[in-house]
């Protein structure tokens, strides 16, 4: 359990979540994709991939990996452009992974939130500790305190807002009813160490916020688009273990 002083300046207006058509989102899926390019190795690995969205299967696949998409009857078919690499797709539960043997995967990717979705967080990650090879890694993004604060804020629910600084677990419900759980980099920190798993780093997915990101684009416009990302990936490096942006991005590894 923290402080009230851990949250002080997590101010909830410092991050409003864009709209859906902003152009703030383009610059956020080139960011990822960035990011996931560096953490990638260049010899291929066989990759569980727990996002549910098929760009990053198809940037997994084209960097020559093996992929084991995981998902839902629900899901929409995953259309994966031709590469070097192949996928498979399966239908299963993202959150307990009892359907894949033990040690049989080198890599976890669990991008678009995915353990944000797992409210029970800690029993997935010990699901994949299990599955990870001894030296194999996770990549995972959720969303951030602050995020959670501001969602919050935005919805009117000042008494879940007053009791951020002494909860333990923070969740925040969503328009469509479902509910998601937000994170500070020492609970990510903490929940991966409990898993069995190193921490190699947290940082924020973007620490530019929607705003400036909007402005420049509208101003400087491909251009201005190469010059952000490039500035992002480094700002994120040298704020890493910050509660910034809208979602937190970890590594971690198995020994």
């Amino acid at each position: 359990m923290r402080s009230p002083d851990a949250v002080a300046d997590l101010t909830p207006a410092a991050t409003p979540v864009p709209r859906p058509d902003s152009s703030y989102w383009t610059f956020y899926a080139e960011v990822a994709a960035a990011q996931l390019a560096a953490w990638l190795p260049l010899e291929p690995a066989r990759v569980l991939d727990l996002s549910g969205c098929s760009r990053f299967a198809g940037q997994l696949v084209e960097a020559g990996h093996e992929v084991v998409h995981a998902g839902t009857d629900g899901h929409a078919p995953v259309a994966v452009p031709r590469g070097p690499g192949r996928v498979l797709r399966v239908a299963a539960d993202v959150r307990t992974l009892d359907w894949l043997a033990g040690g049989s995967v080198d890599l976890v990717l669990a991008e678009s939130r995915a353990l944000s979705m797992c409210l029970a967080a800690e029993v997935t990650l010990e699901h994949v500790r299990r599955v990870l090879r001894p030296g194999g890694r996770l990549l995972l993004v959720v969303d951030s305190l602050v995020l959670g604060l501001a969602r919050l804020a935005d919805q009117g629910r000042w008494a879940e807002l007053a009791d951020v600084p002494s909860a333990d677990v923070v969740l925040v419900p969503d328009e469509d009813g479902s509910i998601s759980r937000c994170f500070w980099p020492e609970e990510i920190q903490a929940l991966l160490v409990g898993a069995g798993l190193e921490v190699e780093w947290v940082r924020p997915r973007s620490v530019l916020t929607p705003a400036t990101v909007e402005r420049a684009l509208l101003q400087g416009g491909t251009a201005a688009l190469r010059t952000l990302v490039a500035t992002e990936l480094q700002l994120a490096v040298d704020r890493e273990g910050e509660s910034t942006g809208l979602h937190l991005v970890a590594s971690a590894r198995r020994a």
